[in-house]
Parts: C-alpha cells; sequence; structure tokens
C-alpha cells in the first residue's frame, strides 16, 4: 500500500486564464474588477484554485466556463509562476492558460456577473500580482503562434472578410501590411471558402465573406509553418 509523501508545508495550486478576443478594432482582454480580498476594487486575470481531483487542464477549462459560458474553445498552456511571495496571503503556484475565443458568442450576462470586462490592450490598467507578466507572456506566446499556424481564425466570427482579417492580425502585431499581399497570402492558404454573400455592414461594405475550411484548418493545423510570417 502506498503511503503519503512526507511533507511539512501547504502549497496551493491555482490556475489563472489570460482570454483574448477581437471586437474588429482592437485585440481585447477579459479581466475582472475584484470585488473581494486581497486587493480588493483592483484588476486581475480570471483565476481559481486547483480542486482536488481535478487536472490542470481540466481547472483552466472550467474556469473559462464560468466565465463565459464556452466550450471547446482554443487553449494553450503558458508557464508556471512559483515565486514564493507572488500571493500575500499564502504559497501559491499558478499555472497560467491563454485563450483565444470570437468575442460575440461569449456569455455577456455571465461575465458581467463576474464582474468581468473586455479591454483593449493598449489600455489595459495596471493588474494584481504577476498578472501583468502572465499577460506580456500570453502576447508573445500569440504573436509566435499566430506567425506559424493560423491561430487567429480562432478569435474571428463564423463569416468574415478579407479586411477584417488583415485588421486581426495589424491589431495583434500593431503592425500594418500591405493589403495586396496579404490578401496574395490568405488566399494561397486555400483555407477560406467563399460563402457567396457579400458585407453590407462597416468599413468593408460589399467585401466578399468567407468563412474558414474547417477540415482543412484541421487537418493541415501544423502543416503551416510560416503561416503570415512573409510579410
Amino acid at each position: 500500500m502506498l503511503q503519503q509523501y512526507p511533507h511539512d508545508n501547504r502549497v496551493l495550486v491555482a490556475t489563472d486564464c489570460i482570454i483574448f478576443g477581437f471586437d474588429g478594432e482592437d485585440l481585447k482582454v477579459l479581466l475582472i474588477k475584484r470585488n473581494f480580498e486581497p486587493e480588493k476594487g483592483k484588476w486581475s486575470l480570471m483565476g481559481g484554485f486547483l480542486n482536488e481531483n481535478e487536472d490542470l487542464e481540466v481547472g483552466a477549462k472550467r474556469i473559462l466556463h464560468e466565465l463565459t459560458g464556452l466550450e471547446n474553445v482554443y487553449m494553450e498552456q503558458l508557464q508556471a509562476f512559483g515565486e514564493v511571495k507572488r500571493d500575500p496571503v499564502e504559497r501559491t503556484v499558478s499555472v497560467s492558460f491563454y485563450a483565444l475565443i470570437n468575442i460575440h458568442d461569449h456569455d455577456t450576462e455571465l461575465a458581467r456577473a463576474n464582474n468581468a470586462y473586455w479591454v483593449s490592450l493598449d489600455k489595459k490598467p495596471s493588474l494584481i500580482f504577476d498578472h501583468d507578466r502572465m499577460v506580456t507572456m500570453a502576447l508573445q506566446r500569440l504573436r509566435y503562434k499566430a506567425a506559424l499556424h493560423p491561430i487567429g481564425f480562432e478569435l474571428l466570427p463564423e463569416k468574415f472578410t478579407i479586411p477584417q482579417l488583415q485588421r486581426l492580425y495589424e491589431a495583434i502585431y500593431s503592425n500594418t501590411f500591405d493589403r495586396r499581399n496579404f490578401s496574395r497570402k490568405i488566399l494561397s492558404t486555400k483555407l477560406l471558402l467563399d460563402t457567396g454573400e457579400k458585407n453590407e455592414q462597416g468599413v468593408t461594405k460589399k467585401a466578399i465573406l468567407y468563412r474558414l475550411d474547417q477540415e482543412r484548418y484541421q487537418r493541415q493545423f501544423n502543416a503551416f509553418l510560416n503561416f503570415i510570417s512573409d510579410f
């Protein structure tokens, strides 16, 4: 019969979620205005303690679902943060995850019930503990992965125009891309399916609406090794 490991100290394990969304213009992050201690009244990421019989990824998905009502979204483990005094209350190790969601799909009432708000990255307030560092690292990881693989589509609605897609990548990289080069590059991936519809709203009126070829996207995801790095 296995015995417990000998130990004298308790260390809590938490998960924190960096949830990115795109509203058509800006890349945003979902933040909590805390109504509890510690750091009541300040801004933080959404997080929580891992349950005793819960895997890390399961815990992160639970937290995301509690905040947005969404399931089966793109989520990736970022890094563990274990500085001894990162939490002033008790020794806590946090394993962070970042997620990409369609901002229009999440449950807005559920988010408000959790005192959560979408904030543009360039207007992000200072966050508690080491959460600013988590957001910075998550954005770096997103930029790296989005250059190699077509994960940006996870942030878009079902139907979108190429100018909307370009604006998304410009928001991710805080940069501008040549319109013709971007369109040529994107169409060459053969990931877009013409819906036969035109955009009737916004600044891209009459632009063709596309949707993602989900089968090709899933099958060839890892085959793209320079998705936008040629720009």
